[in-house]
């Protein structure tokens, strides 16, 4: 019997209101079904995500939270009727994403979403339903809307269609960044229209691509638009810093790419510049289950890894304070 059976709460850092000092606590986490997988959390990248929610930038967060959506970890339970190849003992991930309506009707659900276009398509990211891995709900009529905790945790109990298998060649503190950051650039990377003749590697073939801000989720877009055939790929930066780092990511310094979404945002464009040149702006939001697989198996063949600083789970305040102070370069994992 593992830690987690033995005891009903789990325990991790917990933002009490949004000065963003968390507190090491206890916290109900969601009944368990026989769909689940529960999770031992041996790692967790940390995402301005976690930032923005834990001081309430994108609204008002539902407090108590425990953040983090870059989870891996070890399987210690499988539920009977999780839909999956995971067993106890493998490495699995979760990302930013812990449940959709999933087309469930009652009484697995106390309402009918058997006709969600989305999740029919595989979408799960864009269901009208999608919850988040914390600050967000459960669906089922057994979760009885139980709310999702996060990854700066020791354990983590999901759904078993949001828990990744992770790759043997692909090592935990850099699998973490992948589960958010890496699926976000992938997903709108993949987005752009292609023949897509020769797959994945040539998905990009002729296209020229501008990375806006050499980042966190900028460094993994450079590597990997690279990996899908772009011809050339320029990332665009603020000063002279990061030169050396896009040639060492395979990139220029110089269709643009931008991912952002700040406190309260918003974007402004010149609509004759759009007209005159045809251009277009179109958004992403994280990505579904199957590209998720597909971003796993490309940067596992690729070799592309992010660049990342561990940090001990116990200081998990003190690297929130560095990562908003610009101090990751370019991504910092919590280690337990």
């Amino acid at each position: 019997m593992s830690r987690s059976q033995e005891h009903h709460k789990f325990e991790g850092w917990i933002g009490h209101d949004n000065t963003r000092h968390m507190v090491w606590g206890s916290f109900e986490p969601k009944p368990w079904e026989e769909t689940d997988i529960e999770i031992e959390v041996t790692h967790c990248g940390i995402c301005s995500s976690d930032i923005h929610v834990l001081r309430s930038g994108w609204g008002p967060t539902t407090y108590p939270v425990v953040v983090g959506h870059e989870i891996i970890g070890i399987a210690v339970r499988v539920g009977e009727d999780a839909k999956t190849d995971i067993r106890v003992g493998d490495r699995v991930g979760v990302g930013a994403q812990s449940d959709a309506c999933l087309r469930r009707k009652p009484p697995a659900t106390a309402l009918d979403w058997s006709d969600c276009k989305e999740c029919a398509k595989g979408k799960e990211n864009r269901c009208a339903h999608a919850s988040t891995t914390y600050n967000g709900c459960f669906y089922s009529a057994a979760a009885n809307g139980a709310k999702t905790m996060g990854g700066y945790a020791r354990y983590n109990r999901c759904p078993s269609h949001f828990v990744f298998k992770i790759p043997d060649a692909l090592r935990s503190e850099h699998a973490a960044p992948m589960m958010c950051a890496g699926l976000t650039v992938y997903s709108a990377l993949a987005s752009v229209p292609s023949s897509d003749i020769g797959g994945l590697e040539q998905h990009l073939e002729g296209r020229k691509i501008g990375v806006v801000g050499i980042g966190g989720l900028g460094h993994l877009a450079i590597q990997l638009a690279r990996a899908m055939g772009a011809d050339y790929v320029v990332g665009i930066s603020r000063g002279e810093t990061k030169r050396d780092d896009a040639g060492k990511l395979e990139g220029l310094v110089g269709s643009t790419l931008s991912w952002a979404l700040p406190d309260y945002g918003k974007l402004e464009v010149a609509v004759n510049e759009l007209v005159v040149n045809g251009l277009t702006i179109s958004g992403s939001l994280i990505g579904s289950t199957a590209e998720m697989r597909e971003m796993l198996r490309l940067v596992t063949e690729k070799g592309i890894r992010p660049w990342v600083e561990l940090r001990n789970m116990k200081d998990a305040n003190q690297a929130i304070m560095d990562m908003e102070a610009g101090k990751a370069w370019y991504r910092l994992v919590l280690e337990a």
